[in-house]
Order: structure tokens, then sequence, then C-alpha cells
């Protein structure tokens, strides 16, 4: 068990430049605390003092914020970062060296007994708020991204974001990464910039008209009207409620 905890501290120190010292890692890292407690929780479970172990998991619960059901299985140095909002279900196995951020779901689909939770492969990095449901498998050293839904299996290595998930191709994983968090290094919302993109389109419209009717007003058309018509529509003005 001291071997465990020794291990537990250190994967803190590996993944959080801000833990300072042993001392602060066992007293305020609620994800230390409650993986401790699920240890003792799932001893009752597999000891058949079901109740018990319930009753232990949800005081864990209630003191960390992390909800962790005695029956699912957690590898060696598991590492859950601010944890608050995190639900791991009975069926959920969960390899070495995976790290969870604060507001993960590890849930089911289904109210059938039996495996209804995900796998989570050794070396599974999940971000903050991601949702995994079903009987799934996470493969080894992939990454979930923030917020991400996911209900399919992911393969190994692979990064996926999104709702519903999907895997990244090469390319979008160099130019978004990962980050737990959810923020990339284009952080601009995608409609805003779609509707960005339409009302520049409109502007070039726009322009081309105004060129055909200085052309025929120089050949004597009376266009009055058609340019009080397309006077009406100001893209500027819908530039200010977008942004």
């Amino acid at each position: 068990m001291f071997q465990n905890l020794r291990e537990d501290i250190a994967s803190v120190f590996d993944r959080d430049p801000a833990a300072r010292s042993t001392f602060e890692v066992l007293t305020c890292y609620p994800g230390l605390h409650a993986r401790i407690l699920h240890r003792l929780s799932n001893s009752l479970w597999r000891a058949n003092l079901k109740w018990l172990a319930r009753f232990l998991s949800h005081m864990a619960r209630f003191f960390t914020g992390i909800e962790i059901h005695p029956g699912a299985s957690i590898g060696r140095r598991f590492f859950i970062d601010h944890g608050m909002g995190v639900v791991i279900g009975e069926t959920a196995e969960i390899g070495d060296d995976v790290t969870l951020y604060h507001g993960v779901t590890l849930g089911g689909t289904s109210w059938r007994h039996g495996k209804r939770h995900p796998t989570l492969c050794n070396g599974v990095v999940v971000g903050a708020g991601a949702k995994i449901l079903g009987p799934i498998t996470i493969g080894t050293g992939a990454k979930i991204g923030s917020n991400a839904v996911v209900v399919k299996d992911v393969p190994a290595g692979a990064t996926a974001a999104g709702i519903p998930a999907r895997i990244l191709d090469e390319e979008n994983k160099l130019a978004n990464g990962f980050n737990a968090y959810g923020i990339g290094n284009d952080k601009d919302d995608p409609v805003n910039k779609a509707l960005h993109g339409l009302l520049g389109h409109c502007v070039t419209v726009d322009q081309r008209i105004d060129f055909i009717l200085l052309q025929l007003e120089k050949m004597g058309v009376r266009i009055d009207e058609e340019r009080a018509t397309a006077d009406k529509f100001d893209p500027n003005h819908l530039n200010k409620i977008v942004d």
C-alpha cells in the first residue's frame, strides 16, 4: 500500500508543476484523497461488503467532489487533476499512468447488467469536461480533448475531439495540438468565423454591384431606385452585431 502511495505522490509531481512538497500533495490534493479512499472501498467491494464500500465512496465524494464507484478497476499511478465533478462508473477499467482532468465522466449508456462503462488503456489523457460513454475502449496513449463526447473506440495514440468526438488527422493535430482545457492555437469561434466570411463575401458582391451601377450611370441609365435598394444593406452594421 505504501509503495502505491509513493507512486501516486510521484505521479502528481510528474504531471502538476504546481505541486511543491509532499506534505502539500498529501493534504491538499483531492485527486489523491479520492484514489486512496477508492483503494479501501474497492477492497471492501471485492470482500462482498457492498454497502460499506458504497458508503465509503459516498463519503469520498462528499469530501473530494469526485465520485468513483467502488467496483471500478483502476491501475497504478492514476492522477486526477483538480478533480471536481469527475464521475467513474462501476464497470469502468482504467490502466496505468492515466490522467483525468476535472469534470470527466466515464459513464454508461445502458441499464443492463454487465460491462457498460469505458476501458481506458495505459497512458490515456482525458481533458476537462470530456464524456466517455458506453463499453468502449480508449487505446494506449490516446488523448481525449476537452468537452469531447466519445461514444466509439479510439485507437492507440490517437487524439479525439468534438461532439460527437472524431479522430483528428495528423495535420489537425499539428495545428491544434492537445490541451486539457480545450484552448488551441485557433481560439476563434467557428460560427463567428463563418459569419465574418459570409459578410466579407457580401461586401465583395456589394462592391461589384456599385461598379456595375456606376457604369450604367455613365451610359445614361437612371438607376436611382436600384441604388436606394442597394444602400439599405449595411454590412458594417452587421459586423458590429457579430462582434
